[in-house]
């Protein structure tokens, strides 16, 4: 008669049909089924039986090392889970290796991304071969952070623990996105250009995807960073939203993309948070404009469109009567715009703060060119560090926090009555920041996707206590 094997609650085991060296399991006799934590899990036909391909995450808390995996579709059944909600999941078979001994179990696919462990061994696949002591952990032994280095060092497992994380753009060429490109691959990730117009969406209840034109299916990634221009705005709102529907992290998310693309809804929402403004007017008919620039203190004033960025769509009129030509030419072409005060003690200067999660990383005065009151970079401004108060750091954090954007730049101007805010950006540009400050900013913005996914190399993984 076989011994068997004394275990406890959890265990390291392998799965090697499935090319898993080591992960760690929760040993539950009170389910009758294991599982498997699965991602992307596709279903396709081989020789015209049914098959699975899945990437398994099999080191808990880590979405890296990633393990492809394919293997004969047994069955699709209903399982309950412990939380109650019913699931219809696939079924596989594969070689069980645990405490030196192998033999083959069924086990359902399913994201467990919730929960604590990345598998769970089930009565079933224990019938006859184990006892459990759940009082006891690791009772065939412990697995050290550096024998999981080993385990998953080669190709096969993506070498190492990098993430696949994907630059959503429109010009691979741009400084801004060459330097997140060159950060993330810096610290050891798998970093893809993405050009929004070369991807496209398969919207269904059961394998949603997102496809590039080049052949391959998106959904793998771990996190992509929108770097969205204006005129793609709906569309590439559209498609963070179906990447963040598949589990795939968005640095910035699409509603707090499309709020704050859109100057009045995020000023009505900055305003309605106590957040300092400067004045502004919002008309549709021309018969306002009179009382818009009465509105705002008279001339001389701003007009602004509400798609227009980088100071492009932003005109200063230095006299009533221009401000009443201009605002009533944008109304004759049915544009959208702002009127604001000017804010004439700026004297062409503004401050562009960079926010990365719910901190200020760098900061940098901008002053306008010669002749010119716009003090962005891209018409002709220049820039030097500065260094900003308290206040308009909270202004700064706050703004961002307000919009829902864990990437921010945000202008504000000093005046009289205090710093003000201007505009915050969801696609802040990095070359001119970067430049000024010397800061590695692009950088910032990958270990805020590290967090967010509590991504951290093997050899430096934390201790976690096991969960119930």
């Amino acid at each position: 008669m076989e011994k068997k094997l004394i275990v406890g609650s959890e265990e390291w085991c392998s799965l090697p049909g499935l090319g898993i060296p080591a992960i760690k399991a929760r040993v539950d006799s009170g389910a009758k089924t294991s599982s498997l934590h699965a991602y992307n899990i596709q279903t396709f036909k081989r020789d015209g039986d049914p098959w699975v391909s899945f990437e398994a995450h099999p080191l808990q808390h880590l979405r890296r090392p990633s393990v492809r995996c394919e293997a004969r579709v047994l069955d699709k059944r209903m399982v309950r889970s412990s939380s109650g909600d019913s699931e219809k999941r696939p079924v596989i078979r594969t070689a069980l290796a645990v405490g030196g001994s192998v033999w083959d179990i069924e086990l359902t696919l399913t994201n467990r991304d919730t929960m604590g462990y990345r598998m769970l061994l089930g009565r079933e696949a224990m019938l006859g071969r184990m006892l459990v002591d759940p009082s006891e952990s690791f009772c065939l032994g412990d697995l050290p952070a550096s024998e999981l280095e080993e385990y998953y060092r080669d190709e096969h497992h993506i070498a190492g623990t990098g993430l696949r994380i994907g630059v959503l753009a429109s010009n691979p060429d741009l400084y801004s996105n060459q330097r997140i490109m060159e950060a993330g691959a810096e610290r050891g990730h798998r970093m893809s250009f993405l050009d929004i117009r070369q991807c496209y969406m398969k919207l269904d209840p059961t394998e949603p995807e997102v496809h590039y034109r080049d052949g391959r299916i998106l959904n793998n990634l771990d996190a992509v960073i929108p770097r969205i221009r204006p005129s793609q705005t709906f569309y590439g709102c559209a498609l963070t939203r179906h990447f963040e529907s598949i589990g795939v992290f968005a640095l910035n998310g699409s509603a707090a993309i499309s709020q704050s693309r859109d100057k009045l809804f995020s000023l009505q929402l900055l305003q309605q948070n106590g957040l300092n403004i400067p004045i502004s007017g919002f008309a549709n008919s021309p018969v306002d404009t009179n009382e818009l620039i009465e509105m705002v203190g008279g001339a001389p004033l701003i007009v602004k469109l509400l798609e227009g960025t980088q100071g492009r769509g932003v005109v200063l009129a230095e006299t009533r009567k221009a401000g009443e030509s201009v605002i009533n030419a944008f109304k004759s072409l049915k544009a959208n715009l702002l009127v604001q005060e000017f804010i004439r003690e700026a004297q062409g200067r503004d401050l562009r703060l960079f926010v990365i999660d719910n901190k200020v990383v760098a900061a940098i005065q901008r002053e306008a060119a010669p002749g010119e009151f716009r003090a962005n970079i891209h018409q002709g401004g220049t820039a030097s560090v500065v260094k900003v108060t308290a206040e308009e750091k909270r202004l700064a954090i706050k703004s961002a926090k307000v919009l829902g954007l864990k990437v921010a730049g945000v202008d504000i101007i000093r005046s009289k009555k205090g710093p003000l805010l201007l505009e915050v950006n969801s696609s802040p540009g990095l070359e001119g920041i970067e430049s000024a400050t010397r800061k590695d900013v692009a950088g910032g913005m990958i270990l805020a996707i590290e967090k967010a996914l509590k991504w951290r190399s093997l050899a430096v993984q934390e201790t976690q206590p096991p969960l119930p």
